[in-house]
């Protein structure tokens, strides 16, 4: 089942189903957040079928063909510095030890990568009248918001590592058709 066609395959079809999530951030724009974490979650089954090398190649396919066919170009952006590409390299990060080590290291990217985010949206995609309109609170705001991201990045690391157990123990055997 390692064939080169078997991981084409399987590449393609959860590229697919990561446009598809892309390409609804549009449809449903209160939602521009979840469908690339849904679509990053996606690329976990490429990651324990065929291994990081295929996911990566999954991953820079769907963030190319999301730039074409997302609307909401926020949504591509997010997914292309952080959704996307997070849960594949998070295995590599969870072997840092001691823990609270990984922790920080995990949260130091994330906070870079958030204020990056911030950043591009602002200058490139042509927010400024945002920076403006919110005058003093801008001063503080980017502090406030990482303080409030923060939590609910380590919620949604956690659940990555759960969704990779729930993709091992339950859904994998269901749908190779081995019993549990």
């Amino acid at each position: 089942m390692e064939r080169i066609s078997y991981r084409v395959a399987l590449g393609g079809i959860v590229a697919a189903f990561c446009l598809v999530g892309m390409f609804l951030t549009g449809v449903f724009p209160l939602l521009y957040l979840i469908f690339p974490m849904i679509a990053g979650l996606l690329l976990l089954i490429i990651v324990e079928e065929v291994g990081t090398q295929w996911a990566w190649v999954t991953y820079v396919t769907v963030s190319v063909l999301s730039l074409f066919v997302t609307y909401d170009k926020e949504a591509a952006l997010i997914f292309i510095m952080f959704f996307g590409c997070f849960p594949i390299y998070q295995q590599f990060l969870n072997r840092i030890r001691p823990k609270f080590l990984c922790i920080l290291v995990k949260l130091l990217i994330f906070n870079v990568t958030m204020v990056l985010y911030f950043r591009i949206n602002v200058y490139v995609l042509g927010l400024e009248d945002l920076l403006e309109a919110i005058e003093d609170f801008g001063k503080y705001g980017g502090a406030v918001m990482l303080a409030i991201l923060n939590p609910f990045f380590l919620m949604y690391d956690y659940s990555i590592s759960g969704m990779c157990r729930v993709y091992r123990e339950i859904l994998k055997p269901r749908i190779m058709g081995r019993k549990r």
